[in-house]
């Protein structure tokens, strides 16, 4: 796993590289969520990816938004738990919930 440090190490690394970055991180969760608060995402303007949010249920959903949020330069709150109303939509199968912010990285 990746830890904190790491992760706003490969940011600053990504940015002196002259890539456009943001910057994933979990601040509120319920439940089972499999990621504590604090875990962190670093996505660069080609999508690659570093680091985990959710353990693999909704990093490809944040990944799009960060691009986005690359795009706009617009922070998103992004929430994510398990939904009745569509089986197909994006949510964590492990029955918690989640919210991620993702900012650009300047």
């Amino acid at each position: 796993m990746t830890y904190q440090n790491d992760i706003v190490e490969q940011a600053a690394a990504l940015k002196a590289a002259g890539k456009r970055v943001a910057l994933a991180t979990v601040v509120s969760t319920w439940g089972s969520s499999p990621r504590p608060i604090g875990s962190q995402l670093v996505v660069d303007d080609t999508g690659a990816m570093q680091g985990s949010v959710s353990g693999g249920c909704i990093e490809g959903a944040v990944v799009h938004e960060a691009m986005k949020v690359m795009e706009d330069g617009e922070p998103r709150l992004l929430s994510f738990g398990v939904t009745d109303d569509q089986a197909w939509e994006v949510g964590l199968a492990c029955g918690g919930k989640v919210q991620v912010y993702v900012e650009a990285v300047e």
